[in-house]
């Protein structure tokens, strides 16, 4: 009987999941606290990983699976996540105002608290630290009881011309299905990685029923989705661009109006 994967937790700001050691095939990146299934550590140093907190039913029921340099994890136990990451990046502290001990801490990363704040600082529990971090003022918010799609389309638009990266999961490079992952991430909703794995885990809207932070999927004919954006106000897409090259809001080009396939809604998700 083969071994249960071991349980690890992303110990740096933002992790690279590839599809195969020493390649150039990024398939997404995990957030600080992520748990990962460590199914195997080669002594290279790379570890074979699946990430549960992103959904991908198409390539892993449990969860999106790749490789990242086993350095990059930590084991043990994970208190309760009780507080997000609420700034575009942040870094965190060995005591308030004190020197920097992990920078690049992104966005929609959820941490567990350590503490009453002091000075406006928030202590925090890290994965690999063997005391509490600090997250600067303001960095951090308690994790949201709910959340409305116009909550989240808010979240989405501060991060308009974030640049564009395949598999990337922050305002530092996202694409079009990461924007709207991690958008509803911030709210505790855990929506599947992929467009087209996002759009089966979402409810169908009738044609003229859309509203703001509603989302569009796209497919050319006999194909798979594609691409996804958000319903933006007065038929504006909110999206990660691959041809522009970053997050815009535009009108609806007619070259995405012509693979526009449907329109669904988040209606609820685990939290």
């Amino acid at each position: 009987m083969a071994a249960e994967p071991a349980v690890g937790f992303v110990a740096t700001g933002l992790a690279t999941l590839w599809s195969a050691p020493f390649n150039d095939d990024v398939v997404s990146q995990l957030l600080l606290g992520e748990r990962v299934l460590v199914e195997e550590v080669r002594p290279d140093g790379w570890a074979r990983v699946v990430a549960v907190e992103q959904p991908a039913a198409r390539l892993d029921p449990r969860g999106y699976p790749g490789w990242l340099p086993a350095t990059q994890l930590a084991y043990g136990s994970s208190p309760e996540p009780s507080h997000v990451v609420d700034a575009v990046t942040t870094a965190l502290r060995d005591r308030p105002g004190g020197q920097v001990v992990l920078p690049g801490v992104v966005l929609g990363t959820r941490l567990a608290s350590a503490g009453d704040p002091v000075d406006g600082c928030q202590p925090v529990h890290v994965p690999g630290q063997d005391r509490p971090l600090w997250a600067p003022p303001g960095s951090v918010a308690p994790l949201p009881a709910s959340a409305t799609a116009v909550d989240v389309l808010a979240l989405a638009r501060r991060l308009r011309a974030a640049a564009y990266l395949w598999g990337g999961m922050s305002g530092q490079g996202i694409d079009c299905s990461g924007l709207v992952h991690l958008a509803w991430r911030r709210f505790g909703v855990c929506l599947p990685r992929d467009a087209s794995d996002q759009a089966h885990a979402t409810e169908p809207v009738p044609p003229g029923a859309e509203q703001p932070g509603d989302l569009h999927f796209f497919a050319r004919p006999g194909r798979p989705v594609h691409h996804v954006g958000f319903v933006a106000d007065q038929g504006h897409l909110l999206h990660a661009c691959y041809q522009q090259r970053h997050v815009v809001e535009e009108p609806m080009p007619p070259e995405r109006a012509a693979t526009l396939v449907a329109t669904h809604r988040v209606v609820s998700g685990p939290r």
